[in-house]
């Protein structure tokens, strides 16, 4: 094959290949976390253990917040008004503790079904 056949080639692969990329991160499961001012919204944040997901977490508050798992080894600071994302690969069945650092008695629980 020439070299005119074989770069539209890789183009349509390279095109294929990120498409199917996007296609996954599309079907990732989003689960929603809202954090105002020392709460933690939904106080029981139900994820699917063992597969990939994304926690959306907002900051609805007027002050700043950090969500915050010590098991998990996760943390994601956000200012006022602000929606930042944490991706999990996976994680294992079971309940976890998280928090907000700059609120300490704002708590949820993690569980992972």
């Amino acid at each position: 094959m020439g070299a005119s056949v074989i770069r539209p080639l890789t183009l349509a692969a390279l095109l294929l290949l990120s498409a199917g990329a996007s296609a996954r991160a599309d079907d990732m499961p989003v689960i929603k976390v809202e954090m105002r001012d020392g709460v933690i919204l939904p106080a029981i944040i139900e994820v699917p253990a063992n597969t990939r997901f994304k926690l959306e977490i907002s900051n609805t508050g007027q002050s700043p917040v950090e969500f915050e798992s010590l098991e998990l080894k996760r943390e994601k600071a956000l200012a006022a008004g602000s929606t930042s994302s944490i991706v999990f690969r996976t994680i294992e069945a079971g309940s976890y503790d998280v928090f907000d650092d700059f609120h300490p008695d704002a708590k949820a629980k993690l569980v992972a079904k």
